[in-house]
């Protein structure tokens, strides 16, 4: 059978874009046609379409929107875990799928913002399956400070961002926030999510403004920690914060830059808007 019959007619399962050129493609589409991809691609799996998130804030070079925030929260012992939104089971259009939901922040925090990419394929975005949402260090961190402390798996502590109000690496200012990367929901499945963790000062003083962003922030931060899923919304490149000298060319080395098109964020701004997710795979 080839790839283009993968899905035959007779078997009822439509085709849908997937991977790089498929987010990149909807990347670009309005909510004006939301309607009509999501009667085209929802039958082809869970959930997708419409979807409103919060992320932190793009501001400059192609990428269509910000990389959508990951709520977090401390265990007892002070682990670093991300919140997951309650699963239910919805059916739309004659199909009948679990998502997973919830209200946060004064906004609906759904595991559809991380639906793009690819990464509706990923086995950590399906909606009920059971992980113990820890972060985790990556196997070859960016960081000095995270590639001496930590080993491959070790989950993220509080204290492990000691310093954090002065902390700098040689790019940009110091004290702007210490990072680690991490991945999530990733063990033991195919498919990884890649995550930053920011510490800062700006967050703490965020958390404390009664407006939305501080709403949110608020809500989805912990002890002055923010995580985002870091695959640049654009080419789906993974970016990085204070990481990259060339970042200061365009005025991003106190944020977040993708050296491969360009695109700079700004993780300390949340943005809210609606985008199209796409569906996860039957």
């Amino acid at each position: 059978m080839t790839m283009s019959d993968k899905y035959p007619s007779e078997s009822g399962r439509r085709r849908f874009v997937k991977g790089v050129v498929g987010s990149a493609a909807l990347s670009g589409v309005g909510v004006g046609g939301a309607a009509t991809i999501d009667i085209a691609t929802q039958a082809g799996g869970g959930g997708g379409g419409p979807t409103q998130f919060a992320a932190i804030q793009q501001l400059g070079g192609p990428a269509p929107r910000g990389m959508p925030y990951i709520p977090l929260e401390l265990d007892g012992e002070g682990y670093l875990r991300g919140i997951w939104p309650d699963v239910q089971t919805v059916t739309e259009g004659g199909v009948t799928y679990d998502v997973a939901e919830m209200e946060l922040g004064g906004q609906t925090y759904s595991s559809a913002w991380y639906q793009y990419c690819g990464r509706q394929n990923a086995g950590g975005v399906e909606p009920s399956a059971e992980f113990d949402n820890y972060f985790r260090s990556t196997a070859s961190p960016t960081y000095e400070w995270q590639a001496e402390e930590l080993s491959e798996g070790d989950r993220i502590h509080i204290d492990d961002f000691e310093g954090y109000e002065d902390w700098g690496n040689g790019i940009g200012d110091d004290g702007t926030g210490k990072p680690a990367s991490t991945t999530w929901r990733s063990e033991g499945v195919e498919g990884q999510l890649p995550v930053t963790l920011i510490r800062s000062t700006r967050i703490e003083e965020l958390a404390q403004e009664d407006s939305d962003a501080g709403n949110w922030i608020e809500a989805a931060s912990a002890n002055g920690v923010i995580a985002y899923l870091n695959v640049c919304t654009h080419f789906c490149c993974v970016p990085g914060y204070k990481d990259s000298p060339s970042a200061a060319q365009y005025d991003a080395e106190n944020g977040v830059y993708c050296q491969c098109h360009q695109s700079t964020y700004d993780p300390f701004t949340p943005e809210f808007g609606t985008f199209i997710a796409l569906p996860r795979p039957d």
